[in-house]
Order: structure tokens, then sequence, then C-alpha cells
């Protein structure tokens, strides 16, 4: 995988789990919802930072391989 490709998955990563952190902190945490949308969201964020995760890990360990 070249470095380019890798850059892209580490940022998607990081991407990925700030948004649904921002999202977290404002629909679960702050503002009037219902408890159905604040579980809804919970549940579509640990699953996005989950996935998010993975790919960051997949674009990490590509990385060290191709620096070797």
């Amino acid at each position: 995988m070249t470095r380019r490709a890798t850059t892209i998955l580490l940022v998607t990563c990081a991407w990925t789990v700030f948004v649904w952190i921002v999202g977290i902190k404002n629909f679960v945490i702050g503002g009037d919802h219902t408890t159905g949308f604040r579980v809804v969201h919970t549940v579509l964020a640990v699953i996005s930072i989950a996935l998010g995760v993975a790919v960051g890990v997949i674009g990490w360990r590509a990385r060290s391989n191709t620096a070797s």
C-alpha cells in the first residue's frame, strides 16, 4: 500500500472519531432530544467509531510495513 493510501486511511480514522465525538456531545449529552434519538445516535456513534478505528489500524499497520 502506498504512503498516500495509508495517509488517507489515517485521516479517515481521525475525522470519523472527531465527528462522532462532537456528535455525541451535541446530540446525546446536550440538546433536548428524545431517548430514542439518543439511543440510536449512540449506537451509530459506537459503530462508526469502531469502523473508523479499524480503518486507522489498517492504515497504521500498512504504513509500518512499508517503512521497513
